[in-house]
């Protein structure tokens, strides 16, 4: 894809802001909480090293910090996956939530946690398998001469039920072991430690790296099956390897913070509306609004009813249903 300089330094311009923008995001969500402090004391608790306010460190270094980490990664995973998933339905109702994809992946997450408590390492495996499972039936229910979005969204509305009553049968089965978890299931990330942002750090930076090497691909995707299948590129291949790292994204994201919805949505629709359909530029823009929009839902989970907590995946759906809704209809038309 061809464009003149102007269009592309003021492409780069916006992936450079958004990233500014993401750091005072992470500065505004550090500064509130169940208490709040001033900019000055956070950078103090943060770069000063005899700086004696122990409280504020603890807060800082051992419940904000990493906590906010761990939401920058996930919206960028989350968002990143949608990307995928768009450029290989070629519609923008295409979601990791609508897809079935985190319903699978929280199902098989939530077995592992429940069942083979043991096997907690797998977890990431074993939801990014689960994902990938819903996702494919999914497909194949819709498929017929091609995937049009209606489809799409009654077959993954049939998955997301089936995978809901299992999860709800869980529930009635094993009611004592899944109170724990009842959080994890509505997308919060409350509690999460250094231990988390380790763990989830090297799958986030492999699935960047591999998102930034299908870039030709998802382009390619957009240029229609008929033109692609003239050049002799292998169109099934290259969609099964783009579902396949967005359901890796998806699942990674999920085995760690449970089911946040709407952010592989809203995020690369509006990065498209804003950047264009190029993907050199949307896969980088895309993952830094994600982690945006998530650092912001997390702050509004922590804020909005304190001393009370709400699951970030709460706030996302407050504010992801009426953009669905508006998108359904707009699609429809």
């Amino acid at each position: 894809m061809f464009m003149n300089n102007d269009k592309q330094k003021k492409k780069i311009f916006l992936i450079l802001f958004t990233i500014v923008l993401l750091c005072f995001s992470v500065i505004f969500s550090v500064r509130f909480g169940s208490v709040n402090y001033s900019t000055s004391e956070i950078f103090k608790g943060i770069f000063v090293k005899n700086y004696d306010d122990e409280i504020l460190k603890a807060i800082l270094w051992d419940i904000r910090i990493p906590r906010i980490l761990i939401a920058v990664m996930v919206g960028c995973n989350l968002s990143l996956a949608g990307v995928l998933l768009q450029a290989v339905m070629k519609n923008p109702l295409a979601d990791p939530g609508l897809t079935g994809v985190s319903s699978g992946a929280s199902v098989t997450a939530l077995i592992v946690m429940i069942l083979f408590p043991k096997t907690i390492f797998f977890m990431n495996f074993s939801a990014f398998i689960g994902g990938a499972i819903a996702c494919a039936i999914v497909f194949t229910l819709a498929w017929k001469k091609g995937l049009k979005p209606i489809r799409v969204i009654l077959s993954g509305v049939a998955i997301n039920a089936i995978l809901g009553s299992i999860t709800g049968l869980m529930f009635i089965l094993f009611s004592d072991e899944i109170q724990g978890v009842l959080s994890w299931l509505n997308g919060s990330l409350n509690g999460k430690n250094w231990r988390h942002v380790i763990g989830l750090f090297p799958y986030t930076i492999f699935g960047l790296i591999a998102c930034l090497t299908l870039i030709r691909d998802a382009n390619i995707l957009q240029l229609g099956d008929n033109f692609a299948i003239n050049l002799g590129i292998d169109i099934p291949k290259k969609r099964l390897k783009l579902c396949a790292f967005a359901c890796f994204l998806t699942g990674i994201s999920v085995a760690n913070v449970g089911l946040i919805g709407f952010v592989g949505l809203i995020v690369p629709h509006i990065a498209r509306l804003i950047i264009g359909s190029d993907h050199t530029y949307l896969i980088p823009f895309a993952a830094t609004m994600g982690a945006i929009v998530l650092v912001i839902a997390d702050t509004l989970s922590r804020t909005l009813f304190s001393p009370i907590e709400i699951p970030a995946g709460i706030v996302m759906a407050v504010i992801g249903v009426p953009f669905f809704l508006y998108l359904l209809r707009k699609v429809g038309d």
